[in-house]
């Protein structure tokens, strides 16, 4: 509807140029692909020179075609640009921010103009910043086929945390995150509603086996603990190592540079992934 407002106001209340000029943007057309599936595209991540700041997107389109098409191309690094350059949001604050490649339109209506170039439905499905500011670190892994990235934001102290060791470190642990995929930082962050669900298929598991009931509950609880190892990222076995753990690779990180260092938050965006 703000589509064809917008397009009628241009027009001055002309229908017929208004029906024109959202043809020729591509948005009456973009509207239908709307529904259509975008399991191809791009993941781009960047961060700052002095890595106090880092962004990360993930465009999608129809085909692999499309996703290697100039056009597309430089418009997911100009969206990756914008993201970086500006305050951190949501998807939806992002979405309805002025698109810096396109005067006068918002990021939304410049990804329809896309779709509409392209003849693919085309969506900004992810979108994030981290700017932990002077006394944190944000690393990134960028994987060669631009269909995975990662950010980690870390916090230390400020006279260590433009160090190569930090910043290594956070190189280091965005590789791990690509490959491992947990679901959180440290135990406690993962949702209680996730650990309730794996510790209900856990018992029906072990009622299944046909457990004695007097064991069932340490087994219950094995099974969560395994769980949580396997999920959280300073539990898991580091994919460089796997004789220690990432939590370990911190604290020796921490070590080297005389200061405490702190895994705050991370992203994975794989393409097409839900």
């Amino acid at each position: 509807m703000m589509d064809c407002k917008k397009a009628l106001e241009e027009a001055g209340g002309d229908m017929s140029r208004a029906a024109e000029f959202l043809r020729a943007k591509g948005i009456a057309k973009a509207e239908k692909r709307a529904g259509r599936s975008t399991s191809q595209g791009l993941v781009l991540a960047a961060a700052s020179a002095d890595f106090t700041a880092g962004a990360i997107i993930e465009l999608t389109c129809e085909t692999d075609f499309v996703a290697r098409n100039e056009d597309f191309i430089k418009a997911a690094e100009g969206l990756l640009a914008q993201a970086l350059a500006g305050e951190p949001t949501d998807l939806a604050g992002f979405l309805a921010r002025p698109s810096a490649a396109s005067p006068g339109r918002t990021v939304e209506e410049m990804v329809k103009e896309l779709s509409g170039k392209t003849g693919e439905s085309v969506s900004l499905r992810n979108v994030a910043k981290f700017a932990p500011g002077a006394a944190g670190t944000v690393g990134l892994y960028q994987h060669f086929n631009n269909q995975v990235a990662v950010l980690v934001e870390m916090t230390s102290n400020e006279s260590v945390a433009r160090s190569n060791a930090v910043q290594e470190l956070g190189r280091e642990i965005s590789l791990h995150i690509a490959s491992a995929d947990p679901i959180a930082v440290r135990p406690e962050d993962i949702p209680a509603d996730l650990i309730d669900r794996e510790r209900r298929i856990a018992e029906e598991q072990v009622a299944a086996e046909g457990k004695p009931e007097a064991v069932r509950g340490k087994i219950v609880e094995g099974k969560i603990r395994k769980f949580v190892a396997e999920r959280t990222l300073l539990e898991q076995p580091w994919v460089k190592d796997d004789k220690k753990t990432v939590g370990q690779l911190v604290a020796d990180a921490s070590k080297t540079v005389g200061q405490a260092i702190s895994v705050v938050r991370f992203v994975r965006f794989k393409v097409g992934e839900a």
